[in-house]
C-alpha cells in the first residue's frame, strides 16, 4: 500500500498523528473492562465494612496495565501472524499504520507486566500471597489471549476467557484484598458483569468475522453465523439484565442497582448497529456500543452499591 492510501485509510478511520499514535495501542475502549470490575469489587467490599483506598488504587492500576498490555501482545502477534495489514479495523495500527517497530510494541507490553508484577507484589503482602499465585494465572491467560501456539483468541473460549477472568476474576480479587474473605454473593454478581466483558469480545469477532474466517479462526460468531452471532449477542444481553433484576428482588444487589438498567437502551443500540451492516468500519459504531454498555452498566451498578453504602433503602 502506498503513503496515499495508507493516509486516505487512517483519514476515515479518524487517526491523528503525535501522542494518539501510542493512545490508540491502548485501545483505551478496552480499558473500562479493567475499571469496572475493581470498582464493583471494591464497593461490594466497603458495603461489608471493607475499604483501603491503596489496595483500591493498587489493583486498579495493576488491571489497567494488564489489559493494555494484553492489547499490545494482540497488536503483536496479530502482526507476527500476518492478520493484520493496512486495512484492518479495530487494531491500534500503529505498527501497520503508525510504523511503530513491532519490538517496541513487544517490549512496551512485557513492561506493563512487569510494572503490574510490582503492584502484585505490593497487593499480595498486605492482603494474601495467593493473589499473587492467582495474578499469575491471570497475566499468563492474557498473554496466551493472543500469544503462544494455541492462541485463545482464535477459539470459540475467547468471549468466556475474557469475561471469567476479566470480570468474575478480578472482582473477586478486588473484593478478598479489602476484606481477606470471599462468598458466594460476590460470585453471583460477578456474572453479569463477566457477560458485559465477554459481549466485547464477541462483537469484535462479529465485525471480524470474513477476515477471521479467511485466517483459520474459530470464534464463536464463525461458528454461528453472523446472524446467529448477532442474536446470541442479545440474548447475552438479555441474560445479564434479568439476572440484575433477579439479584434485586432476592436482595442480592440494593434496590438502588435499578439504575444500572439505563443501559439497555446503549445495548439496544449495539445489537441493531450490526443488522444490515457488511463492512468492518460500518460495524465500528456497534462494537462502541458494546464497549459503552459494559462501561455504563458498570459504572451505575459500582454507584448503586455506593448510594447503598450512604443512602441505604
Amino acid at each position: 500500500m502506498n503513503p496515499v492510501q495508507n493516509q486516505d485509510i487512517k483519514v476515515s478511520l479518524n487517526e491523528k498523528e503525535g501522542f494518539q499514535v501510542w493512545w490508540r495501542l491502548l485501545r483505551p475502549h478496552t480499558l473500562t473492562a479493567a475499571f469496572v470490575p475493581v470498582f464493583i469489587g471494591t464497593m461490594l467490599a466497603a458495603l461489608d465494612g471493607g475499604f483501603h483506598a491503596r489496595l483500591f488504587l493498587a489493583m486498579l492500576m495493576a488491571s489497567i496495565l494488564i489489559q493494555a498490555a494484553t492489547n499490545m501482545f494482540n497488536e503483536y502477534y496479530d502482526y507476527a501472524r500476518g492478520l493484520d495489514n493496512e486495512n484492518s479495523v479495530g487494531i491500534g495500527g500503529t505498527i501497520v499504520r503508525d510504523g511503530i517497530s513491532p519490538k517496541t510494541v513487544l517490549t512496551l507490553a512485557l513492561t506493563f507486566f512487569g510494572l503490574a508484577i510490582l503492584l502484585g507484589i505490593y497487593i499480595s503482602a498486605a492482603s494474601s500471597w495467593w493473589i499473587a499465585v492467582i495474578g499469575t494465572v491471570s497475566m499468563l491467560f492474557g498473554y496466551l489471549y493472543t500469544g503462544g501456539p494455541y492462541p485463545i483468541a482464535y477459539t470459540p473460549f475467547g468471549e468466556l476467557a475474557a469475561g471469567f477472568f476479566m470480570g468474575t476474576i478480578i472482582i473477586g480479587i478486588s473484593y478478598f484484598i479489602q476484606t481477606l474473605s470471599i462468598h458466594g454473593g460476590v460470585i453471583w454478581v460477578s456474572v453479569p458483569v463477566a457477560i458485559f466483558v465477554g459481549a466485547i469480545l464477541l462483537a469484535n469477532n462479529i465485525r471480524d468475522l470474513e477476515g477471521d474466517k479467511e485466517n483459520g479462526r474459530k470464534t464463536i460468531a464463525i461458528l454461528l453465523g453472523k446472524q446467529g452471532a448477532i442474536r446470541f449477542l442479545a440474548v447475552l444481553f438479555g441474560i445479564a439484565y434479568l439476572l440484575t433484576l433477579i439479584y434485586i428482588v432476592i436482595g442480592l444487589l440494593p434496590v438502588w442497582s435499578i439504575i444500572a438498567l439505563l443501559s439497555v437502551k446503549k445495548a439496544k443500540e449495539a445489537v441493531k448497529g450490526f443488522i444490515g451492516k457488511t463492512l468492518p468500519i460500518e460495524m465500528m459504531p456497534a462494537m462502541k456500543a458494546t464497549a459503552q454498555t459494559n462501561t455504563i452498566y458498570g459504572f451505575l451498578l459500582g454507584v448503586s452499591l455506593l448510594l447503598q453504602l450512604y443512602l441505604p433503602l
